[in-house]
């Protein structure tokens, strides 16, 4: 056999024709792929932020405190008001019309007209003081026991101590039974003792009004605070956003830092300032206890609780954010890579 017979070409097999649509494909993000990873950007984020802040801790700590000593202001307010609001639904309880009975009554008869005064519609109590109780009671408290042990006669009458109702403590109601009361023949002078209670209110009026305007200034200014403060941050890092600008970053995922930036610090200011309200009671806890025991009253301090202490929080928190929000999206236009 012939090295051409060995030699005869081998046919090869025809190739199978390709079909479109084979080799590397891309896989869709499902939606919730893209949830999962937003939220993790999102930890990511604001765990660099603030472990940014913490590496700076001097002018950090002076943002924070200059934040929660305006909050701090107003809080304590309100912590304020809302003691003397407590104080005072304390004693409206004592508000009574007081009685002045005719002289010429009998201790008999005044008692039995106190007596009868019981079932009186809207009275929760009554109490009677003979015109000899009035007098000693007088006697101790003026200081002039020598002057009164020299009257011929008790020139004080008895006296009946009327308690509204709870419901009838309003002020219409209870001139309403005043004149009721009034009316009756027993009495020579009658007086409703609950002008101070009114009073009282309206200053408390005035007071949270106050306090509304002073948080409203301070909000104000806390807003400045962080705006100015992450303005100050933004032309800081202005290579850096360029950069990040020029590799194709957007400006949501620019601004970001700042807005959790603006939010740690409003956390800060608001942690601090419950931290301020808190030793504010501590101080003030033990001289109003003493002056309470003086007045053989339990009346205790009240805080801020711990609803509103989680809203003071909630709410200083988004005051650093919207401080952050409005300076960042207005400075962050301005820097384009050139």
């Amino acid at each position: 056999m012939s090295a051409n017979a060995a030699r005869r070409p081998v046919k090869s097999k025809p190739s199978e024709p390709k079909t479109p649509g084979t080799g590397a494909s891309v896989k869709p993000i499902g939606l919730r792929e893209k949830w999962q990873g937003y939220w993790a950007n999102q930890r990511l984020v604001a765990g660099q932020t603030l472990r940014r802040l913490v590496k700076e801790p001097a002018s950090s700590a002076m943002t924070v405190l200059v934040i929660g000593i305006a909050l701090a202001l107003p809080v304590v307010m309100l912590v304020a008001l809302a003691n003397i609001e407590q104080l005072g639904r304390g004693w409206d309880g004592t508000a009574k019309i007081s009685l002045f009975l005719d002289q010429k009554l009998s201790d008999a008869d005044a008692q039995r007209f106190a007596n009868s005064l019981k079932s009186q519609a809207g009275v929760e109590a009554v109490e009677y003081r003979s015109s000899r109780e009035a007098l000693d009671e007088f006697r101790v408290m003026s200081g002039y026991g020598d002057v009164l042990n020299s009257l011929s006669r008790n020139p004080l009458p008895a006296v009946v101590l009327v308690t509204p109702k709870a419901s009838e403590q309003m002020a219409e109601t209870s001139r309403q039974l005043l004149e009721l009361l009034v009316a009756k023949p027993e009495v020579a002078q009658a007086k409703l003792d609950l002008e101070w209670v009114q009073r009282l209110h309206a200053m408390m009026e005035i007071g949270k009004r106050i306090t509304l305007a002073l948080a409203f200034l301070l909000m104000l200014g806390v807003l400045l605070v962080i705006g100015n403060t992450i303005k100050l941050a933004i032309e800081a890092r202005r290579d850096e956003i360029v950069v990040v600008k020029l590799v194709g970053g957007t400006n949501a995922f620019v601004r970001r830092p700042f807005l959790y930036t603006g939010f740690w610090y409003g956390l800060g200011g608001g942690l601090t300032a419950w931290v301020i309200l808190q030793a504010s009671l501590l101080i003030l806890a033990g001289p109003v206890s003493t002056l309470a025991g003086l007045y053989e009253s339990e009346y205790s301090l009240i805080g801020l609780g711990f609803g509103n202490t989680v809203m003071l929080w909630i709410t200083s928190g988004l005051l650093g954010w919207m401080g952050a929000f409005l300076v960042v999206g207005r400075h962050l236009s301005g820097i384009e890579p050139r």
